[in-house]
C-alpha cells in the first residue's frame, strides 16, 4: 500500500494535482489523500470519488502532516503539494528506488513551468537545475542531501512527528538519515512547479524557506549530515552560475541573481540571529506562484 498525501490551501489547481496521480498506472495498491483546511479547496476535492478528503485544522502544514502520519495506511508515503503536478510515471520511478531496503527517502525532481525568456523564469530554471546538479553530485559521492518538498517518498513509521518551526522537506530527510537510512534521487520522477514572477513574492518565498532551515540543529545532529541549503554550497556553485547564461540578457540576469541571493542571505542572518525571528508554520498563499 502506498499513501499519497497532497497538502493544499486555497488551491484552485488542486484538481490538476489529483488527476496527475489518478492517471498513472501505479504498481501496487494506493490511497490518495488530500489535506485542506478551506472550503474552496475541499469543494474541488469532493468531486473525486477515489480521493480521501482530510479536513485539517488550518494551523499549518506541519500539524496536518503530523495528524496524517497517524492515519496513512501505506508502507510508503508520498508527500506533495496541491499547487504542483507530477509526470506520468513518477510514482513508479520513486518506487524503483525503494527496491533497495537501505533507502528511507526518495527525492523527486522539480521542474519549472517557466522558460528562460523572463528574469524570474531564468532564475527559476537556474536554481532548479543547480539543485538537480547538486543532488546528483552528492548521490555519486554517497553523501546526504535534502529532498524537495514538491515531491518525495518516505518509508512510513520512521517519522512520527515533525516540529512546527522547520519545513517538512528540511527536517524529514535528516530524521530518516539519522535513523540509519539512505536518501535516493529519482530524477525521472518529475514534479512541475509554477514559480513567482515578482520581487516581493520571490524574496518572501525564499526568505521563508531559508529561515525554516536555520532551526534544524535544534532537532538533528548536523555534524553527521550537513544542511544542503547553505550559503557555502551556493558560493561553491559560482563557476556553474557563470557557465549557465547563453545570451547577454541572461548574463545580466545572472549578476542580478547573485546580488539577490546575497541580499537574501544577509536578510536571513539579520532576521534569525539579530531579530531572533524564527520560522513559524502557517498556511500562507503566494499568489504569483499559482
Amino acid at each position: 500500500m502506498i499513501s499519497i498525501i497532497i497538502t493544499a490551501f486555497k488551491e484552485p489547481q488542486v484538481g490538476r494535482a489529483i488527476e496527475s496521480f489518478l492517471n498513472q498506472n501505479i504498481k501496487g495498491k494506493c490511497e490518495l489523500i488530500v489535506s485542506a483546511p478551506d472550503e474552496e479547496t475541499q469543494s474541488i476535492v469532493k468531486k473525486y470519488k477515489k480521493v480521501i478528503l482530510f479536513k485539517d485544522p488550518g494551523k499549518g502544514k506541519a500539524l496536518a502532516l503530523n495528524l496524517l502520519f497517524k492515519k496513512a495506511k501505506g508502507e510508503k508515503i508520498i508527500l506533495t503539494d496541491g499547487d504542483v503536478y507530477v509526470s506520468k510515471n513518477s510514482v513508479n520511478e520513486l518506487l524503483k528506488e525503494f527496491e533497495n531496503s537501505a533507502i528511507g527517502c526518495v527525492a523527486g525532481r522539480p521542474v519549472p513551468l517557466e522558460d528562460k525568456t523572463t528574469k524570474y523564469g531564468y532564475w527559476a530554471n537556474f536554481l532548479f537545475d543547480s539543485a538537480h546538479r547538486l543532488r546528483k553530485k552528492l548521490l555519486i559521492k554517497e553523501k546526504f542531501f535534502q529532498s524537495s518538498g514538491y515531491l518525495y517518498m518516505i518509508k512510513s513509521g520512521i517519522v512520527k512527528e515533525i516540529p512546527f518551526d522547520t519545513a517538512d522537506d528540511a527536517i524529514i530527510p535528516h530524521i530518516i538519515s539519522n535513523k540509519g537510512y539512505k536518501t535516493a534521487y529519482a530524477e525521472k520522477a518529475l514534479v512541475f512547479v509554477k514559480n513567482v514572477d515578482n520581487w516581493k513574492d520571490w524574496i518572501s518565498q525564499k526568505l521563508r524557506c531559508a529561515r525554516a532551515h536555520e532551526n534544524l540543529g535544534k532537532y538533528v545532529d548536523l555534524s553527521k549530515n550537513k544542511r544542503t541549503k547553505t550559503f557555502g554550497n551556493e558560493s561553491r556553485g559560482i563557476l556553474y552560475l557563470f557557465s549557465y547564461p547563453q545570451t547577454i540578457k541572461e548574463l545580466l540576469w545572472t549578476f542580478e541573481l547573485i546580488f539577490a541571493r546575497l541580499y537574501l542571505w544577509g536578510l536571513v542572518f539579520f532576521e534569525v540571529y539579530v531579530k531572533k525571528k524564527y520560522h513559524e508554520d502557517n498556511w500562507k498563499r503566494v499568489e504569483s506562484a499559482r
